[in-house]
């Protein structure tokens, strides 16, 4: 596949995926607003990436910390199970979107995927500390 085939589908992607992600996974205004920028652009779309999955991080990390202080010794050990599960399945789910043969779509796809699944994972949690 060519380079541009490859822009265009990187573009559309972000233009159709992103703002469903961002409304479901609750993806910051910032990360919208770098992809509009970015133009469809692979290493500019992969550091708006990074850098929202680096925010999803600490809202994931804050959450996590949160729902372990009110937990009983039992129950912090099944979520410290279940969070360590969790973070290899992501690992590995997101290096296979990493096609070598990809090209540089397969990098983008990599990319969204580490920053969607944590995106979703600190959802989910935030659910679970809710019904606390």
């Amino acid at each position: 596949m060519s380079s541009f085939r490859h822009v265009v589908i990187a573009g559309l992607m972000a233009a159709i995926v992103q703002p469903v992600l961002a409304a479901d996974e609750g993806l910051s205004q910032t990360f919208a607003t770098c992809m509009d920028q970015a133009g469809g652009v692979t290493p500019s779309m992969v550091e708006c990436m990074n850098a929202e999955t680096e925010r999803q991080d600490v809202r994931l990390n804050k959450t996590y910390k949160d729902i372990m202080a009110g937990l009983s010794p039992e129950r912090k050990k099944q979520l410290q199970e279940a969070q360590r599960l969790w973070l290899k399945y992501r690992k590995a789910n997101c290096d296979f979107y990493y096609d070598p043969d990809g090209g540089t779509i397969a990098r983008v796809s990599a990319n969204d995927c580490f920053m969607s699944a944590t995106a979703a994972r600190a959802k989910e949690l935030e659910a679970f500390k809710q019904q606390e």
